[in-house]
């Protein structure tokens, strides 16, 4: 057999196809960057308060999830240093082996307590809760029914299933009565975010229960934005329709109002029980670290103690809400913390965020795919903590530079 030369090895090699082509071929990021309207990635340098510290600069923060203001809390602060002093800085294996300490199992009884529910289940995150979640109850003969505008880890969750994914139209309930009626009697699982994330609107929950129940369909919230906000005791969406004995599961995340990372699924016993034998994000995870699970464990117990960081998360949230309708801004069909601006073009989404930020305002972008094309948006979020002055300077730098854009 003849021997390859180098020269003919080479030119093998460069007809060969690549995976990283397309990694060169991304440049949007870099364009995005070389004309200075880039927003992601921003280093900050302080706490997650109502106001932040960037390039050693002072900004109002209206882009944190850190509704109840819980994340530099005294209290939840030192019950992660404690849980430090005692546990160390992490369980070094998965829940399934030797990373499950004593205070994983106490938070678990907590939480379902919270939630009013039989059990719950702790994971390190919470996009992992939702990857491990519905690939575990979605088997090759179920459905899985979606919203639209659920969050990406919702559709992740259901891509690693061996079920069929079918999507409705948001929060239309005609739709999803549909959809469930084409389907007929197949085992179905939907999933629905409580409050989503970009939008800020809240699903129909008692819709979605009535047609769920009606059609024989299993029914499971993401409540990541929901928990701590809504209901009179801060338990969630559930709660806020009076339903929470209607809901089969409900999942949550730590990283919004519960003021550090992970997650966890609340509902019947059998079925947590089962979740926690099947699902592959937590038997192959290694454990939530000791001090994020105590700093939860004392933000739970300061949600039910202090009702008055709600209501100053709401009266906040009213004085937005009617500050940005009154300057004449598209915020579409958002009830919550959450207030997205919505200018339709990626471009313009980009320039009002930096332009804002040399304002001294801190907000987010959110463009295709994480919003449907055409409408992109600024979204701005809002906490207990924030005061009428830091409101008022957010709502005078949309102002100008909402009228030199010509978003109004």
């Amino acid at each position: 057999m003849k021997r390859k030369t180098v020269k003919e090895s080479t030119i093998i090699k460069k007809k060969t196809k690549d995976c990283f082509d397309k990694c060169v071929k991304f440049t949007r990021a870099k364009e995005l960057q070389s004309s200075g309207l880039y927003p992601y990635f921003r280093v900050i340098e302080s706490a997650q308060d109502p106001v932040v510290i960037i390039n050693g600069k002072k900004m109002i923060m209206a882009g944190s999830n850190n509704y109840l203001g819980l994340t530099n809390h005294p209290k939840v602060k030192e019950s992660a240093i404690e849980a430090i002093k005692k546990y160390g800085t992490g369980c070094a294996g998965s829940r399934f082996l030797n990373g499950t300490l004593d205070i994983h199992t106490e938070l678990e009884v907590k939480l379902a307590r919270f939630m009013g529910k039989d059990a719950a289940l702790v994971f390190s995150t919470g996009y992992q809760v939702n990857l491990g979640v519905i690939s575990a109850l979605v088997g090759k003969n179920d459905i899985a029914v979606i919203d639209k505008l659920n969050h990406a880890s919702i559709f992740d969750g259901c891509k690693l299933s061996y079920g069929v994914i079918r999507k409705y139209r948001h929060n239309n309930m005609a739709d999803y009565d549909r959809l469930l009626t084409d389907i007929g009697d197949k085992p179905v699982l939907t999933i629905v975010d409580g409050v989503f994330s970009m939008e800020g609107d809240i699903v129909d929950l008692p819709g979605v229960v009535k047609i769920s129940k009606k059609h024989g369909a299993r029914l499971m919230v993401d409540d990541a934005h929901g928990i701590g906000v809504l209901g009179a005791h801060g338990r969630g969406t559930a709660e806020h329709f009076g339903l929470e004995n209607d809901v089969d599961l409900i999942m949550g995340t730590y990283s919004k109002s519960l003021a550090s990372i992970g997650g966890f699924v609340a509902g019947d016993k059998d079925i947590i029980h089962f979740i926690k034998h099947s699902a592959r994000s937590l038997i192959f995870s290694a454990s939530p670290p000791p001090a994020s699970i105590a700093a939860v464990s004392t933000a739970v117990d300061i949600i039910e103690a202090e009702p008055e960081r709600r209501e100053a998360l709401w009266r906040n949230t009213h004085k937005m809400l009617k500050g940005f309708t009154d300057l004449g801004f598209v915020i579409g069909a958002t009830q919550t913390p959450i207030i997205p601006v919505i200018v339709k073009e990626d471009e313009l989404a980009f320039r009002m965020a930096v332009m804002l930020q040399e304002a001294g305002v801190f907000v987010n972008v959110a463009v295709s795919p994480a919003v449907p094309t055409g409408k992109a948006l600024v979204r701005t979020s809002y906490m207990a903590t924030h005061t009428d002055e830091h409101l008022d300077i957010i709502l005078d730098a949309f102002k100008k530079i909402g009228k030199k854009l010509g978003v109004i």
